[in-house]
């Protein structure tokens, strides 16, 4: 019986080579799209981590400020006295550059908000600190919301003109896969404590009392009706964006 030998030639047509030539491209794109999106996420987590690094700069830098304003206004109350003795009457005299600040019926008003410059020469303006220390959450709270502003830090997004006051005081932030931000509140739990601190050192503890998923059009958990409580309200994404986690504490007496 004969046997007919064929090469390969003969089946390498114009087509195939055309589908192998679409092959390569596709493969190829498929490496570099691939590569595009590991870049892409090399850098998102780039950012946010320097975008974390400000966020904890201004609490650092709050901290440090208030120290030092301890510190001076702790030297600015003593008094400085001197001690003499004349006709064998104990004497004690004021200095005369000491500052008496207490005048009768006049009370100091505090500030509401608090401007804080980075290293980079930005500004921004914190009007409370938010922290849930069980789950490790610790915060500046700028008094406004942006797209920007959200990459550094969590929002006042709603609520009295100043934090602790009788009302709804609502914060918004990012829900980060590497657990920064919000990115561990889906974790907190009823009777958790969260604690609001104004940047007057005030502090208040709220302890949580509901959790729940809604739509982004779904605005109702900022309501100021709290029946003359102090209430706290955090709103993060969930869901891959598509929903949002708002968990409600209110304030322990």
């Amino acid at each position: 019986m004969n046997q007919i030998l064929v090469t390969e030639k003969l089946y390498v047509t114009p087509e195939l080579r055309r589908k192998k030539k679409l092959y390569k491209l596709q493969f190829f794109f498929c490496v570099f799209l691939a590569c595009m999106l590991f870049s892409y996420y090399i850098y998102a987590e780039y950012d946010r981590a320097k975008s974390e690094e400000v966020s904890q700069e201004i609490l650092m830098g709050m901290q440090e400020r208030r120290a030092e304003t301890e510190v001076a206004n702790t030297k600015q109350n003593k008094v400085d006295t001197t001690v003499r003795r004349l006709d064998n009457i104990l004497v004690v005299e004021l200095d005369d550059d000491t500052e008496v600040d207490e005048i009768p019926g006049v009370v100091e008003q505090q500030p509401s908000t608090v401007e804080y410059e980075t290293e980079a020469g930005i500004k921004y303006t914190v009007e409370a600190f938010v922290r849930v220390p069980r789950l490790g959450i610790s915060y500046p709270v700028l008094s406004e919301t942006s797209e920007e502003l959200l990459k550094i830090s969590v929002n006042k997004y709603w609520g009295p003109s100043a934090p602790n006051q009788v009302g709804n005081y609502c914060i918004v932030g990012h829900n980060y896969k590497n657990k920064k931000m919000f990115g561990r509140l889906s974790e907190i739990v009823s009777g958790d404590i969260i604690e609001l601190e104004d940047v007057n050192k005030n502090v208040v503890k709220y302890s949580v009392y509901e959790k729940y998923v809604v739509e982004p059009t779904d605005t109702s958990c900022t309501s100021q009706l709290t029946n003359g409580r102090k209430e706290v309200t955090l709103i993060t994404c969930t869901n891959y964006g598509t929903q949002r986690l708002v968990v409600k504490a209110t304030e322990i007496k």
